[in-house]
């Protein structure tokens, strides 16, 4: 895989676009934006790859055949119709590269691993409450090796681990954080994981993770702009222009949970402390039905139905404004909702907002949707950081971090 390995490093990553280059580091780029030209176009023909990236057909056929020989992409039969012999449809070879992706967060860790096609090979969620630095190892001492068996993964073809982490996970205030859960704001993941994990590591924030699955893997092909609400133990959010995810100038765009609800009850009150799962479960068992775990909430009885139903038209109520801002502001294809809800709870809460939305006069209001990639969408954009620094032309500023 030598021919396609770019450098490990931030200014290296380059444009999502799939325009050929001539600068500095062409030929590692033009090998990264042909292979996303067949990843984004399954069955595409070398005659289209250069209509598309507006290289010479000459370039394309060294660089398939380059692509080809390192084992990541693979001829899927002959084009019929038209004059002369048929074309040579080109399509990913799954197997040609392996990603690992971690979600943490405060009620669960989640292992995926997934291959250069999108598939997850297989997943593994250990939920529990608040888990701390220590947890994350013995989880992944327990469940990586599984996890790789299971999938069937070639580990010599494993370029990397992604961790999709929430910003400030220990000081942000989530209802029953333990004493000296802070340590997760001290903590620093690549050094925590190095002397477990022989694979190059990349850190970044989960709403980022789960918008860059959605962009990669799920709606982004229909719509290339898109704000994401990622419905997790918090809130996050994030936003994708031109199927390229936007950080803004402190990394931090995206943080719609920490806007004030200026409804919320409290003039300290954020959006987060309504529209989240820790402030579902949290109405739950205070009138008496307490909830095991995220999983359960798809099982609770006609009883609960009130309680939920008020914590949807609460949450829609929290979030018409700052939606209305997105719209106004930003202007996107669609508005996506995904998380941890289970995806009746998210179809509602889709709804409902869409319905409150389309009675407010604004030059357009985006569709709101569920997002295709949602309980495992940050455990998904996790595992593909490590091909965004490898093998995909990418944003210089999407991975935070790295080794």
């Amino acid at each position: 895989m030598d021919p396609v390995v770019g450098a490990n490093r931030r200014d290296a990553r380059l444009s999502v676009s799939l325009s050929g280059t001539n600068l500095a580091r062409a030929g590692d780029y033009n090998l990264r934006t042909v292979l996303q030209a067949i990843r984004l176009r399954p069955d595409i023909t070398r005659v289209d790859i250069a209509q598309q990236t507006g290289l010479t057909t000459a370039a394309i056929a060294n660089i398939t055949g380059k692509l080809a020989q390192a084992g990541l992409i693979k001829v899927a039969g002959r084009r019929s119709g038209g004059r002369g012999q048929p074309a040579l449809k080109l399509t990913i070879e799954p197997d040609g590269a392996f990603g690992i992706g971690i979600n943490v967060d405060r009620d669960h860790l989640t292992l995926v691993t997934l291959d250069l096609a999108g598939e997850v090979r297989s997943r593994v969620t250990r939920e529990m409450r608040f888990p701390m630095p220590g947890d994350l190892l013995d989880f992944l001492r327990d469940e990586l090796d599984a996890a790789i068996a299971k999938g069937g993964l070639d580990r010599s073809r494993i370029v990397g681990v992604g961790v999709a982490i929430p910003d400030k996970m220990g000081s942000i205030a989530i209802p029953h954080s333990p004493p000296g859960y802070a340590i997760w704001d001290e903590t620093d993941l690549v050094d925590l994981l190095s002397a477990l994990l022989p694979w190059p590591i990349h850190c970044d924030n989960d709403a980022a993770a789960a918008a860059l699955a959605e962009a990669e893997y799920g709606t982004g092909f229909d719509n290339p702009n898109f704000f994401y609400l990622l419905v997790s133990a918090g809130l996050g959010g994030g936003l994708v222009i031109d199927r390229h995810h936007r950080r803004g100038a402190s990394n931090r765009s995206g943080e719609i949970g920490l806007m004030p609800d200026q409804g919320g009850g409290r003039s300290e009150a954020c959006v987060q402390d309504t529209v989240s799962v820790s402030a579902l479960l949290l109405r739950l068992a205070e009138a008496g039905h307490r909830v095991s775990s995220v999983p359960a909430l798809a099982e609770l009885t006609e009883a609960a139905e009130p309680l939920i139903e008020d914590w949807i038209q609460d949450s829609v109520r929290a979030l018409v404004g700052p939606i209305i801002a997105v719209n106004c502001l930003i202007d996107p294809n669609a508005i996506l909702i995904g998380g941890r809800l289970p995806p009746v709870l998210v179809a509602r809460l889709a709804h409902a907002l869409a319905e409150r939305l389309a009675a407010v006069a604004m030059p357009r209001s985006a569709p709101i949707l569920p997002a295709s990639i949602a309980m495992d969408a940050s455990a998904v954009g996790a595992a593909i950081l490590p091909f965004l620094d490898r093998l995909v032309p990418s944003d210089a500023t999407l991975i935070q971090a790295g080794r």
